[in-house]
């Protein structure tokens, strides 16, 4: 017999940064480990992501050629963290970025 699960959706307000690489797909494959973790390194290395991942209000997402964080409760949050990334962004060149901010109602599972 099949275990039953019942699952609730919630709607919460999520604040997302996504970000992506410019070119990625134009790369080799060890210029784009190297073009991921330079990006991994720079958002890890930022003050609001840091902060947010240490208060377990960060999710992250890998996107294959970028990530998509979800900051919980801090609306300002996504914004502080594409200022801190773009600084950062700007001593590494050979690191091309778009990044795009949504704030919004997002479904999120409960089982």
């Amino acid at each position: 017999m099949p275990v039953e699960v019942k699952s609730e959706a919630e709607l919460e307000i999520a604040h997302v940064l996504f970000i992506d690489t410019v070119g990625y797909s134009k790369l080799l494959i060890n210029e784009q480990r190297g073009v991921l973790e330079a990006l991994n390194a720079i958002v890890r290395g930022t003050r609001s992501f840091r902060t947010a991942e240490s208060a377990g209000k960060l999710v992250c997402l890998p996107t294959g050629d970028g990530m998509a964080l979800v900051f919980v409760e801090d609306e300002a949050a996504p914004v502080r963290c594409a200022m801190e990334i773009s600084r950062a962004a700007r001593e590494n060149p050979a690191l091309p970025l778009r990044m795009g901010i949504h704030s919004g109602r997002s479904v999120v599972w409960s089982m």
